[in-house]
């Protein structure tokens, strides 16, 4: 029984580590672009850049535990 627990939350601690790890940010700004393609959005850019330079750019995701953002701008 005691195996069993110890098991239990050993297996949930590691599901947990895996489900808080930062996505990369090639990785996510995939995700939004492949977003943007289904809702039909055309001429736009997507740029990752060091948090806060985004400039008058509109945040997007954020990545590499939040030292970097996605940033969107129509074109």
């Amino acid at each position: 029984m005691m195996k069993k627990l110890i098991l239990g939350l050993g297996l949930f601690s590691l599901a947990g580590a895996l489900m808080a790890a930062p996505l990369p940010c090639a990785d996510l700004q995939a995700q939004i672009d492949a977003k943007l393609q289904a809702k039909g959005v055309k001429s736009y850019s997507l740029e990752v850049v060091a948090k806060g330079s985004g400039g008058d750019k509109q945040v997007v995701g954020s990545c590499e535990a939040g030292s970097k953002e996605i940033v969107y701008k129509r074109n």
